[in-house]
């Protein structure tokens, strides 16, 4: 039996987002290790639809704390189209201010091209983060068989820790932060 390896190349774009923390020199505690004032990489797969909200939210409240860094992975068909990487750097700007305003933590953002799934895994495989937070539709059991799922592959596929949100039906499209 031959082992088949997927060493594909894949194209990706880094987004340069505005600069929203200031720069401060890191405090001199004794008893707080370094792991601990380093924090956490988090990926987080994005897209334009409301459940990849739904899942972006639920990382900020339930995952995200001061010293972690967010990696935000957006997958499109082609890089090198500009009114898809207009698109998605808006809305990964949106996104880090979002993140930078609630829980006051660094992002990161890329726009890679290729099936999603498989640069998913690709990007967790080169960051090593602590967690993939992705949002799903919530399809039954029979459609995401036939039709396949982003999230299904990812969950079995990615070598890091998915995470994998499924909105509920009441929430809709309304965000899980409320703004006061």
């Amino acid at each position: 039996m031959e082992v088949l390896n997927e060493e594909e190349e894949y194209n990706w774009r880094e987004v340069h987002l505005p600069s929203l923390i200031p720069v401060v020199p890191q405090p001199e505690l004794e008893r707080e290790t370094g792991e601990r004032r380093r924090g956490r990489d988090i990926l987080i797969a994005i897209d334009h639809g409301p459940n990849s909200k739904h899942a972006f939210d639920w990382a900020l409240i339930h995952l995200c704390r001061l010293a972690d860094t967010i990696h935000l992975v957006h997958a499109v068909s082609s890089v090198k189209n500009d009114i898809v990487y207009e698109m998605a750097q808006g809305l990964m700007e949106k996104l880090a201010v979002e993140a930078f305003q609630v829980v006051m933590v660094k992002s990161v953002a890329r726009i890679v091209e290729g099936d999603p799934g498989k640069v998913i895994c690709k990007e967790a495989e080169r960051l090593r983060p602590a967690a993939v937070v992705m949002g799903t539709r919530g399809r039954g059991l029979v459609q995401s068989v036939l039709q396949g799922s982003v999230s299904e592959y990812c969950f079995h596929h990615c070598k890091a820790a998915p995470v994998v949100i499924v909105p509920g039906k009441e929430a809709g499209d309304e965000s899980l932060i409320q703004w006061k």
